[in-house]
């Protein structure tokens, strides 16, 4: 925080110190600072609690400044944060508290073609395997090289990523893996010739780290993502989404990857302040039972889990139960109501099974997890200012039990409420 309150007053002397430009480029430097608070009661939300276990209760907090400069050819951003929750820290600290989120910056030709460097947000498409995961304080950014072209038709993204610890002098490059990857190649292009139809298209390749801490020896295992996602308008009050992904390569135990996921979204609207969503999600998933050479669980790696797979994230935003990746089959129906200009309220319902077959002392376990009920109103109280709040409870099987944990038969349910200050509070221009 200190880090943050010491940027705001260098910034307000910019005005008077900031250097000419040139008299035919115009440059703007825009400053955001943004204040998340969430408080949030769980009593049985990532996981089923047992009868046992008490509730819990905190308040998280985002601060985030953000700062963006741009001029012809060039724009540069960075984004200092503070993530946690209230009353972690002591009050008279000494230790610093505040990281760097985005540090970038990227040239552009006027053709097009662009080069951004530095540590960024992935977000593409409907975010299910990279995503910015806004729903967590802390959000998700990676350093990377990204370059592509950009015009009214094409989109076309190459991202490079390499990571390391520490400057080596000696000692090999084995990476002890403070990002899940240490290497990365990404390939996107979508398509926006048609006002109809948006296709995309993702092929990504991960090298995860699997040498010797010890001897300093690196050797990656790499896994290939590959996938579309199609947006599609067919009328004016209809619109479908539509994703495909496919996994292969290796696992860190060198395994054989073979998994893939589907995905299905139909949203329509009714008259101007009612919108029915329904869909299904489907991620292939790792059997216990006559167990196969190759590993079959489906990983949406960087997505914003959040999401899809339900409010209370059981799946994805949080681990299975003893090293268990059943896959997931996750069918909803939701409503969506504009109730007045600013309020907007939300229903959605899931019910969820896993996709593969799970040994349950001797017999297949049953398919069938239950079912989650999500609520959700968001009140715009004016343009910088948003308050948005929650209730969602999960109605559990037996079979939860076995890949998330206990207990089915005790209630579960989830609640927050957050407020979202995010002000423009400077803007320069010269």
């Amino acid at each position: 925080m200190k880090t943050i309150l010491v940027s705001l007053l260098l910034l307000a002397t910019l005005p008077v110190t900031a250097p000419a430009a040139d008299k035919n480029t115009e440059s703007e430097l825009t400053v955001h600072l943004q204040m998340r608070p969430r408080a949030e009661y769980r009593n049985g939300a990532l996981a089923p609690h047992s009868s046992t276990d008490q509730a819990a209760a905190f308040i998280n907090n985002r601060t985030r400044l953000t700062l963006s400069y741009q001029t012809q050819g060039l724009s540069m951003g960075l984004a200092l944060q503070n993530a946690g929750v209230w009353g972690q820290d002591v009050q008279v600290s000494r230790n610093p508290n505040t990281n760097v989120y985005e540090a970038w910056a990227q040239l552009t030709s006027p053709g097009g073609w662009f080069l951004k460097a530095g540590r960024q947000v992935l977000a593409y498409d409907d975010e299910r395997i990279l995503g910015a995961l806004d729903w967590n304080p802390a959000g998700r950014s990676h350093d990377l090289l990204k370059g592509g072209f950009e015009d009214k038709t094409h989109k076309l993204h190459l991202a490079l990523a390499y990571n390391q610890n520490t400057e080596k002098v000696i000692g090999g490059t084995y990476y002890a893996t403070a990002q899940p990857y240490k290497t990365m190649q990404m390939l996107w292009y979508q398509y926006n010739g048609s006002p109809v139809i948006k296709p995309s298209f993702l092929l990504m390749n991960l090298g995860i780290e699997i040498g010797s801490a010890v001897t300093g020896r690196s050797e990656v295992a790499a896994m290939q993502t590959i996938g579309t996602h199609w947006v599609t308008q067919p009328t004016d009050h209809l619109g479908v989404n539509l994703s495909a992904y496919y996994q292969l390569g290796k696992t860190r135990t060198n395994a054989t990857i073979e998994a893939w996921m589907m995905a299905l979204q139909a949203n329509l609207a009714i008259g101007r302040k009612w919108t029915a969503t329904a869909g299904t999600d489907f991620l292939s998933g790792e059997e216990t039972i006559n167990n196969n050479a190759t590993y079959n669980a489906f990983n949406p790696l960087y997505g914003t889990h959040h999401k899809f797979y339900g409010a209370m994230d059981y799946f994805y935003a949080s681990a299975f139960r003893a090293n268990l990746n059943p896959g997931l089959w996750d069918s909803y129906a939701g409503l969506t109501h504009q109730a007045s200009k600013n309020l907007t309220l939300s229903a959605k319902y899931h019910y969820f099974a896993i996709t593969s077959d799970i040994n349950d002392n001797g017999r297949v376990l049953k398919r069938g997890l239950g079912s989650e009920i999500d609520l959700q109103f968001d009140w715009t109280i004016r343009k910088e200012v948003r308050l948005s709040g929650g209730y969602s409870t999960m109605l559990g099987s037996a079979s939860m039990d076995i890949v998330k944990g206990p207990s089915h038969t005790v209630w579960q349910d989830w609640g927050w409420i957050s407020i979202n200050f995010n002000p423009r509070i400077l803007s320069l221009k010269h």
